[in-house]
C-alpha cells in the first residue's frame, strides 16, 4: 500500500462540509480485498481493538487495504478523544486506487493520524508489533497542544451556536469572528476593543488601586517595594499580615499572602522577584477571594476561589495526599483542563511549614492542609460559583472598577467574608482588575453550575440579530464566470458597498487590483473575507480549489452556476467525466444558507439537476421564455430571469421588471448570446442580493466590456478598419459560444489565431480547432509560454489534426510565441476583416495588442 499524495481540505468540500485529510491510496491486487491476506483483520484487531469492523457479514464486496487505513486514522482519532465521524474510501477509475478521506478536528492531528494508521495497517500487514497506548498518547498530546483553550473554546462555541462564522488567525487564541467589515477578533478572553492602555493600567497594581481609590473603590493600602528590606520595612508600616505580589503580574504567579514573619516575607520577596523586578507589598484583607467576570456593563459570573489543598486521613503523607488530588482527570498542566495540578514548590513547602508540616507529615483526619494562600486556579485552586449571590451593590463596584480601568472584558478580584453583602459593609476590598481573565472557574466549576459566559461576551461583540456576515455571493460554472463575478460586484458597488472581489484575473477591494494572476481559490477568498474594507464579496470558485482545499466560506447568499456544458480540466484529480465536474461545480450549491438563492442555468441539465441539493431557494434563468424548466419554475410562483422582446426579464409571479438589450453594452445589442447569459445571470444574483432594481438597470448600462472593466473577455478593438476580439475562450464550450457572435459581425475575411493548454484532453484540444476550421478563413496556432506537461509540438499537433477536415479553413500557420502569433494575424488583416485572438497571458496579450493598435 502506498500513500502518493495527502491533501488537507480546510472547509466545505467534495465530500462533506468537515474538515478532512484526503489522500490517493495505491493498493496492489492482493491489497485491494483483504479478504485474501490471511489473518489480516484479525491482526489489525488484536493491534487496535476499537477500530470498527472491516468485513461485515452478509456483504461480498471486496474490502480493500485502503479502507482499513481509512477506519484505523478516523478511530485513532476517536479514541484520543476528538470529535471526529466522517471517513470515506472511494475507488477511482484506476484499478488498485482509492482517495481516502478522513475527518479531522486539528490538522495536524489528523496527518498525524493518518501517518499512525499507515504504521498499523502495516503492522498487522507484516505480523509485527504496534504500540496503540504510545500513538494515543501522542495524538491526545497533539491535540492538546493544537486546540483552542477552554476560555477561547467557549467563546468560538458560543459564536457558532449563533451562526457568526470564524477564523482562527495563529496557532495560539487569536480568532477572528465574521468577515470584511463586520469582522471582530479575540485573543482569548480580550477583544479587539480592550485598549493597550487598559491592559497596562491593568498590570500595573499599584495604579490601579490609585485608580480604584478615585472612584471610592475600597482597596488594601500598600506600596511598592525595591528590595527585601524595603519590603520588611513597608509591611511594619502597614501591619502584618501583607500580600507580596509582582506588580505587573498575572495567574497568580509569586503571589503570597498573609505574610507574617521576616522569614515568610523573605521566601514571598523571592517568589515575586522571579516573576517581576517591580514589586508589591499591600494589607492583607482576610476573607475568601472570589472572582467576579464583567462582560460589557454587568457582571456575568462569579466563583469563591479556594487554595490548593489536601484534607487528612490520618494514613497518607501530604505529598500522597497531593498525589491523589492530582490523579482527579479535570486536573492537569496549563489550561487545557478544568483544573490545574497542585505542585511541591518554595512556597508549597513555606506554607506547610507554617502549619507545623512537611510533605512527609501525615495530616489527622478531617485536618485541612493549606499549601497556598493564593487562591488561583493556575496554582492548583478550585472554584464554587456564587453567581446567583451577589449583591447588586458589589456587582456595580466591580463593574465600575472594570470601566475606570477601561476594560470591556474583565476579572475583577474581590476578597470578602461573603458576597451577599456590599464590600462598604464589610472588611472586604478589590484587590486586582485583571484583563484577558481566565474562564475556566466559570465554565466549569469545581462546586455548582457553569456559567456561559463565552455566550455573554458573544452577545456584548454581536448583538442579538447580528452574525458578522457580509453579503457573500459565489460564482462557479465551466464558462463565464469572471464575467459574472464582474458585473455583479459593479451592481454591488453602485449600491455604495465596498467590494472585495477574486476572479481568474486577480484580486479587487473596491476597485483596486491587489493581488494578479489566478485568484479564483480559496486562499484568495480567505483574503478578501480577512480584509476590513470589504462590505461585500463576490468570489470566482474554481474546480481547482474546491478539489484542492475546499470553500473558503461556510455558507454563501447566492451561489451562481454559470454552466456545464461540455466540461472543461477533465482527466485531472480523477474528474474524468463531466457528471463527475458537475459533483464538483455544484458544492457552492450544497452550502448555500438556507436564507439564500442558487442562481442556476435552466438550459444546462446538470445545473438544473443542483436545485435539489440547495438548503435555500432558486431562481432559473435561460434564454427561452419558454422552456419548460423556467415555465414550471414560474408556474410555482418562483423566480426566474429570461430573454423576451428584445429584453432581459426577471420575473416572480406577476411581478416584471424589463431591461432592454440595447441599454446593455456587455450584449453588444443581445447580438452575444453568452454575454447575454452572463447577464442573466448576474440580474439574478443582484435580485437574491437585494440590491435595488434602478441600481440594477444603472449598473448593465454603465458596464463597459473592454480590456480594463472585463480583461480576455470578447474585448473589441478597432485595427486598421479591421475589427479585433480577444478573447480567453479556452476549452469547446467557450469557442462553441463565441462562434455566433462571431459570426453575427460582418466581416471580408475571418482570421482565429489560438493555441491550446496542454493539461487538457487530446480529444478537447482537438474539438477546438475543429469548431473553428469551419468558421474562419485563416488559422494562426501557436505554442505558449508554457505546455503544462506536454513535449513541444505536440499540443500543435493536435490542433493540426482539428483543422483536418475543416470546410472553410484554408490557411494554417504555426507560430512559436504568443505575440508573434498575434503580429503575424495582425499584419495579414485588411479594411473589413475579423480577427479573433484566443489569449493566453491576458494582461500581457492585452497590453501588446493595445500598442500595436496605437501604433497603426
Amino acid at each position: 500500500m502506498e500513500v502518493s499524495r495527502i491533501r488537507a481540505l480546510r472547509g466545505p468540500n467534495l465530500w462533506s462540509r468537515h474538515t478532512a485529510i484526503e489522500a490517493i491510496v495505491h493498493c496492489d491486487e492482493v491489497e485491494q480485498d483483504i479478504a485474501r491476506i490471511d489473518g489480516y483483520e484479525k491482526r489489525l484487531r488484536a493491534l487496535f481493538p476499537e477500530i470498527a469492523f472491516l468485513q461485515v457479514a452478509g456483504r461480498k464486496e471486496a474490502v480493500p487495504l485502503a479502507r482499513a487505513l481509512e477506519l484505523a486514522a478516523l478511530d485513532l482519532q476517536a479514541q484520543a478523544g476528538c470529535p471526529v465521524t466522517f471517513s470515506r474510501t472511494t475507488a477511482t477509475f484506476e484499478k488498485g486506487v482509492y482517495q481516502v478521506v478522513v475527518e479531522y478536528s486539528q490538522e495536524k492531528v489528523g496527518r498525524r493520524a493518518f501517518e499512525l494508521a499507515q504504521q498499523l495497517c502495516n503492522a498487522a500487514l507484516h505480523n509485527a508489533d504496534f504500540d496503540l497506548a504510545a500513538a494515543l498518547a501522542e495524538l491526545r498530546e497533539l491535540d492538546v497542544d493544537e486546540r483552542l483553550g477552554p476560555s477561547t473554546g467557549a467563546i468560538v462555541e458560543a459564536a457558532i451556536a449563533r451562526g457568526i462564522p470564524f477564523r482562527r488567525l495563529t496557532r495560539g487564541s487569536l480568532v477572528q469572528f465574521g468577515w470584511g467589515s463586520k469582522q471582530r477578533r479575540i485573543q482569548a478572553a480580550e477583544t479587539d476593543r480592550s485598549s493597550a492602555i487598559a491592559e497596562s493600567i491593568a498590570q500595573d497594581k499599584d495604579l490601579t488601586k490609585k485608580l480604584l481609590d478615585a472612584v471610592g473603590a475600597p482597596v488594601p493600602g500598600g506600596r511598592p517595594v525595591s528590595s527585601a528590606e524595603d519590603a520588611w520595612a513597608a509591611l511594619c508600616e502597614i501591619g502584618a499580615p501583607v500580600v507580596v505580589k509582582p506588580q505587573d503580574g498575572n495567574q497568580g504567579k509569586g503571589v503570597t499572602a498573609n505574610v507574617v514573619t521576616r522569614e515568610q516575607l523573605n521566601i514571598a520577596y523571592h517568589a515575586a522577584n522571579e516573576i517581576s523586578s517591580e514589586i508589591l507589598v499591600e494589607r492583607y484583607i482576610p476573607g475568601y477571594d472570589f472572582r467576579l467576570l464583567v462582560v460589557g456593563n454587568q457582571v456575568v459570573a462569579a466563583a469563591r476561589r479556594d487554595p490548593p489543598m489536601v484534607v487528612g486521613d490520618g494514613v497518607h503523607t501530604v505529598r500522597e495526599l497531593i498525589d491523589q488530588v492530582n490523579s482527579d482527570p479535570r486536573r492537569g498542566d496549563g489550561h487545557a483542563t478544568s483544573l490545574t495540578r497542585i505542585h511541591i514548590d518554595e512556597i508549597a513547602l513555606a506554607r506547610l511549614g507554617a502549619q507545623g508540616y512537611n510533605t512527609d507529615s501525615i495530616p489527622k483526619k478531617g485536618v485541612r492542609v493549606v499549601l497556598r494562600n493564593n487562591a488561583n486556579l493556575s496554582t492548583g485552586g478550585s472554584a464554587t460559583d456564587v453567581t446567583d449571590d451577589v449583591h447588586p451593590d458589589l456587582a456595580a463596584s466591580a463593574v465600575a472598577a472594570a470601566q475606570m480601568i477601561g476594560l470591556d472584558i474583565c476579572g475583577v478580584d474581590v476578597v470578602c467574608n461573603s458576597v451577599l453583602k456590599p464590600l462598604q459593609e464589610q472588611e472586604g476590598g478589590i484587590v486586582e482588575v485583571n484583563a484577558a481573565p481566565g474562564l475556566r472557574m466559570h465554565l466549569q466549576p469545581s462546586f455548582g453550575k457553569g456559567r456561559a459566559v463565552g455566550e455573554a461576551i458573544i452577545a456584548m461583540m454581536f448583538p442579538q440579530g447580528e452574525t458578522g456576515r457580509i453579503p457573500l455571493v459565489t460564482v462557479a460554472g465551466t464558462n463565464g464566470k469572471t464575467t459574472t463575478v464582474r458585473l455583479i460586484a459593479h451592481f454591488l458597488g453602485r449600491k455604495g458597498l465596498r467590494v472585495g472581489m477574486t476572479n481568474s484575473d486577480g484580486v479587487y477591494i473596491d476597485g483596486k487590483r491587489i493581488d494578479t494572476g489566478d485568484c479564483s481559490g480559496p486562499k484568495s477568498a480567505r483574503n478578501v473575507l480577512l480584509h476590513p474594507d470589504v462590505d461585500a464579496a463576490v468570489l470566482e470558485t474554481a474546480r481547482g480549489g474546491v478539489l484542492r482545499e475546499g470553500l473558503a466560506f461556510d455558507a454563501c447568499d447566492v451561489a451562481v452556476v454559470t454552466n456545464i456544458g461540455m466540461g472543461d480540466h477533465l482527466g485531472l484529480n480523477y474528474i474524468s467525466t463531466v457528471e463527475d465536474l458537475a459533483v464538483v461545480k455544484r458544492v457552492v450549491v450544497q452550502n448555500v444558507a438556507p436564507h439564500g438563492t442558487a442562481v442556476l442555468n435552466a438550459a444546462d441539465p446538470m445545473c438544473v439537476q443542483m436545485a435539489n441539493v440547495c438548503p435555500g431557494s432558486v431562481t432559473f434563468f435561460a434564454h427561452d421564455r419558454h422552456h419548460p424548466v423556467i415555465a414550471m419554475h414560474r408556474a410555482r410562483g418562483q423566480r426566474v430571469v429570461h430573454v423576451h422582446d428584445g429584453h432581459i426579464v426577471a420575473a416572480q409571479n406577476t411581478e416584471e421588471h424589463r431591461f432592454p438589450l440595447s441599454g446593455i453594452p456587455l450584449t453588444r445589442n443581445g447580438t452575444i448570446g453568452f454575454q447575454v447569459e452572463n447577464a442573466m445571470a448576474a440580474v439574478a444574483a443582484a435580485w437574491a442580493a437585494k440590491v435595488e432594481w434602478e441600481t440594477i438597470r444603472a449598473g448593465l448600462a454603465s458596464f463597459v466590456n473592454d480590456a480594463q472593466t472585463a480583461p480576455g473577455r470578447f474585448n473589441f478593438f478597432d485595427y486598421r478598419g479591421a475589427s479585433v476580439i480577444a478573447d480567453y475562450g479556452h476549452n469547446p464550450d467557450a469557442i462553441l459560444a463565441l462562434v455566433p457572435a462571431i459570426e453575427s459581425i460582418p466581416a471580408n475575411k475571418r482570421v482565429a489565431v489560438i493555441s491550446g493548454a496542454g493539461d487538457r484532453r487530446d480529444v478537447d484540444i482537438i474539438r477546438q480547432t475543429e469548431i473553428l476550421g469551419d468558421v474562419f478563413d485563416e488559422i494562426v496556432l501557436y505554442q505558449d509560454q508554457c505546455q503544462r506537461g506536454r513535449a513541444d509540438g505536440e499540443v500543435l499537433a493536435l490542433l493540426r489534426r482539428g483543422l483536418v477536415h475543416a470546410q472553410r479553413a484554408r490557411l494554417v500557420d504555426e507560430i512559436t510565441g504568443e505575440f508573434l502569433a498575434i503580429d503575424t494575424a495582425l499584419s495579414r488583416l485588411q479594411p473589413g476583416d475579423l480577427c479573433l485572438i484566443l489569449i493566453d497571458q491576458v494582461d500581457e496579450a492585452l497590453v501588446h495588442i493595445a500598442r500595436r493598435v496605437a501604433e497603426a
